[in-house]
């Protein structure tokens, strides 16, 4: 048809159309471009928009006539990645073919060829293995694919495979080794895309097994920011995801407590009927696990540099689970050191009908914690069934604390003990979404003072009881009465003080005594006189001997009625002052009292204490 020749010298960049663009090129036509290019200079072409006709005959096609090649012309479809980094000059023609008269369809074509100088990395090759991979896809971009069409006058970024395998957007499979090369002056206007399914259908060969959900090192060792990685978790019904971070935790993203980090998880779990924005997590919060019904996509979202040097920190994993029994369940450690928020899935849109979401708070020891609402009200009003948030502790005995969409909503309280908050969905009326978010604040336990005070009145009760056992038991042990036995060689005055009492026998009182209890002391003697004595207690009598300058032997108050003294008794001699035992003590029985009286009699010459009741009889 026509031949078009361009002289390209410098860098530049030049678009081209079939002729009659955007109408049909002509039935079974041959076009040609030449292209004159110093040979330091290197060449790629782009195609940017094209259509195909309906052949009966012949086929459609591009041809190249490339500088070194030993296989000119070298035929492409025009749906290949057309050559690119050829050194010098080059032709291009486009091949028509015998079109259905029918249905003859268009062809047409819209191309660009892009002359640059040789790149610093064009002779650097960046091995990708992905020989080990299964299931697994990378996409190599330029930044805003797939949405964005980047502008033909656009400075461009091609990704080759081999030398001449080169364009803007080139996708890597698993399985096999690739040596890939960059003809671009700016690497950071290139993205990495990945994705990857995991899957069970039989929950026999996959319950025990746990995935590792990070980016290999294939792609995290190329000089392109990685934008997006994808894990599919694909399951059957009565198989459940189980998601873990055991050291770094996750945190969830809301207004009050935004993420920070190079990169963070969005989690959907969908279904045929519904699909449901579990949040976007972060690295470095509270979160140990999430158990997930349905099917679940994660996608790892990355934010500047950053990742590069966290990458190696990841340790999110991933397990199937039986079937759960919520849609939703997190396992929670909070941070002592701060306010954890958590919030329902699906915000702002709300919790679709019917969901039920549990969070279990797992508390540390000697610790307690607040748990507040956000809001008052759950702010619904539901069409059919009750929405419902329920509180319990993990402790024998414990309350639960349930509201309904139309009660206030608890006031912030101390939970003691590991505990479950969980919310459940009705079907709301037109305009009114369920979302809540509730908090979690950790705080060192401690005792109340009123508990401290119980504590010691209830220890001080026990101790007084147990004293007062152990004297009425010793008192009961005592009963054998203690006697008084006077010893009459014994001096009653201080040795060597014998001045020391100025006042006279008359003048003092120490001849008062306390009141003694004789029926205690002398009860044993009581049972054997057959109740003819009857002793007086508590009251004292006078004493109505001779008085001089020493006390007299006290005899007993409940014996000493009416005893009369000789008028010729004398006073008894000051003692030495070695004898100083004024009265002793001891328990006897009534067998050795009565030697004890026998014994006195003949040795002072003095009246016993104790009498019989014989000699008590004729005193009276």
């Amino acid at each position: 048809l026509c031949i078009i020749e361009s002289v390209l010298n410098e860098e530049s960049s030049i678009t081209l159309m079939s002729p009659n663009y955007p109408l049909g090129f002509p039935e079974d036509e041959l076009m040609t471009w030449k292209f004159v290019i110093p040979s330091n200079m290197r060449a790629s072409v782009l195609f940017h928009n094209y259509s195909l006709s309906n052949c009966e005959r012949k086929e459609e096609r591009v041809e190249y006539y490339l500088p070194g090649s030993l296989s000119n012309p070298e035929v492409f479809k025009l749906s290949d990645s057309q050559p690119a980094n050829i050194a010098g000059s080059f032709n291009l023609s486009l091949q028509g073919c015998d079109q259905d008269a029918q249905n003859p369809g268009i062809l047409r074509l819209l191309f660009q060829v892009i002359v640059q100088h040789p790149q610093v990395d064009e002779n650097v090759t960046h091995l990708v293995d992905l020989s080990k991979e299964r299931n697994m896809t990378v996409t190599i971009h330029f930044e805003g694919w797939p949405s964005h069409v980047p502008l033909m006058s656009e400075p461009v970024c091609l990704i080759c495979k081999d030398r001449r395998t080169c364009d803007r957007v080139l996708t890597l499979v698993s399985g096999t080794v690739y040596k890939i090369s960059f003809l671009c002056k700016d690497l950071s206007r290139l993205r990495i895309t990945a994705e990857k399914s995991i899957s069970c259908v039989d929950f026999r060969w996959c319950q025990k097994k746990i995935y590792s959900l990070s980016v290999p090192k294939a792609i995290t060792q190329l000089p392109i920011q990685l934008h997006k990685f994808i894990w599919r978790l694909l399951a059957s019904d009565l198989i459940n995801t189980e998601i873990t971070s055991p050291s770094l935790k996750l945190q969830q993203h809301v207004p009050e407590q935004r993420c920070n980090t190079s990169y963070s998880y969005s989690i959907v779990s969908a279904s045929p009927e519904t699909e449901l924005n579990i949040g976007i997590f972060c690295p470095g919060g509270s979160i140990e696990k999430i158990q997930m019904r349905n099917n679940i996509t994660i996608s790892l979202k990355t934010f500047g540099k950053g990742f590069l040097n966290e990458s190696n920190h990841q340790d999110l994993k991933m397990s199937f689970v039986p079937h759960i029994k919520d849609e939703c369940t997190f396992t929670v450690s909070p941070n002592p050191k701060a306010k954890v928020y958590l919030q329902t899935p699906n915000s702002p849109y709300g919790l679709p009908p019917y969901v039920s979401i549990s969070w279990h708070v797992i508390m540390p020891s000697k610790q307690v914690a607040r748990l507040g609402f956000s809001k008052d009200r759950m702010g619904i009003s539901c069409e059919t069934g009750r929405a419902y948030v329920n509180i319990k502790e993990e402790t024998s005995g414990a309350e639960e604390t349930v509201r309904r969409e139309d009660e206030l909503l608890p006031k912030p309280r101390n939970m003691y003990h590991n505990f479950w908050v969980n919310i459940s969905n009705c079907k709301p009326v037109d305009k009114t979404q369920l979302t809540l978010q509730f908090w979690v604040a950790l705080a060192d336990r401690q005792i109340d003072l009123g508990v401290i005070i119980a504590v010691v009145a209830g220890t001080g009760i026990l101790v007084a009881i147990g004293l007062a056992v152990c004297c009425v038991k010793k008192k009961k042990k005592n009963q054998n009465p203690m006697v008084g036995v006077y010893n009459a060689n014994v001096n009653t005055q201080m040795p060597g003080k014998e001045g020391l009492f100025t006042k006279g026998r008359k003048k003092n009182e120490s001849h008062v005594y306390a009141v003694i209890d004789d029926a205690m002391v002398y009860g044993h003697l009581l049972k054997e006189s057959n109740g003819s004595v009857s002793p007086e207690v508590d009251v004292y009598r006078p004493f109505d001997g001779p008085i001089g300058s020493l006390p007299p032997s006290p005899p007993p108050f409940s014996f000493r009625k009416d005893i009369k003294h000789s008028p010729n008794t004398e006073e008894p001699s000051h003692l030495t002052d070695t004898d100083h035992d004024t009265y002793t003590f001891a328990h006897q029985k009534s067998e050795q009292l009565e030697d004890n009286n026998d014994t006195n009699e003949k040795n002072n010459g003095d009246t016993p204490l104790l009498e019989n009741k014989e000699q008590d009889g004729s005193v009276e």
